[in-house]
């Protein structure tokens, strides 16, 4: 059975960083992309940043809006992922979501993920 557990979250200042992780288990992690996709009140679920490992290196994907501010990692020796944010801005608050897809399948829709993570609420205070 495959579960994506979610930790991290909460109430934070405008400004301050933040970062969530999303530990994995019942899956071989390291074949799978990670993905963290975010959802933000009245708004539909949209992808933030994904994560490949190639057996070398990492390989990681950012929304344009994510760029810059926002750092995606894996640690598989751990079967987890992370979502680091720096500069938390009150645009940032939403229900943040980590998922594992297919390593072939489209990494920025959601319809390429086969598990999803609990959600983690985010609400940064201006």
């Amino acid at each position: 059975q495959v579960q994506l557990v979610q930790f991290g979250g909460g109430l934070v200042q405008a400004g301050g960083s933040l970062r969530l992780s999303c530990a994995a288990s019942g899956l071989t992690f390291s074949r799978y992309t990670m993905a963290w996709f975010r959802q933000a009140p009245g708004k539909e679920r949209e992808f933030v940043a994904a994560i490949r490992w190639n057996g070398v290196v990492n390989n990681a994907y950012y929304a344009d809006s994510a760029k810059g501010r926002i750092t995606i990692s894996r640690d598989n020796a751990k079967n987890t992922v992370y979502l680091q944010i720096n500069n938390l801005k009150p645009e940032d608050t939403a229900v943040y979501y980590c998922a594992a897809g297919g390593y072939y399948k489209d990494y920025v829709s959601q319809h390429g993920y086969d598990y999803w993570g609990q959600g983690t609420q985010v609400t940064v205070s201006s």
